[in-house]
């Protein structure tokens, strides 16, 4: 079972995109962090390999991996891309946060 599940083809695209300018990264990590008011924020970072303890999801040819202590977090999250006139940014719609806070920033579980 997938921690983590890609749904939308604007996420795989973008990333595709943004890999292109980094030939020696392998594909992006996801995570999450202790910070902002409500207590977790997600962390996304080119990496050139694939830790021990890390989960790998491939989608049409992109690699993310999930680090270990973010597995349980992220189940059943799906990662999107969104694109508007003032922002463009990865959002991900995660099934276990509670709480969020005002900003947007972070998330509880």
């Amino acid at each position: 079972m997938y921690a983590f599940v890609f749904q939308t083809p604007s996420a795989v695209q973008k990333i595709k995109e943004l890999l292109k300018d980094k030939p020696d990264h392998v594909g992006v990590k996801v995570g999450v962090r202790t910070r902002g008011c409500n207590g977790l924020s997600y962390t996304l970072e080119y990496t050139k390999s694939k830790g021990e303890s890390d989960e790998e999801v491939v989608q049409d040819g992109v690699r993310v991996f999930i680090e270990k202590k973010a597995q349980l977090t992220l189940l059943g999250t799906e990662m999107d891309y969104v694109e508007d006139k003032l922002s463009s940014e990865f959002v991900f719609n995660n099934p276990n946060i509670k709480g969020t806070c005002g900003c947007g920033e972070s998330f509880n579980i």
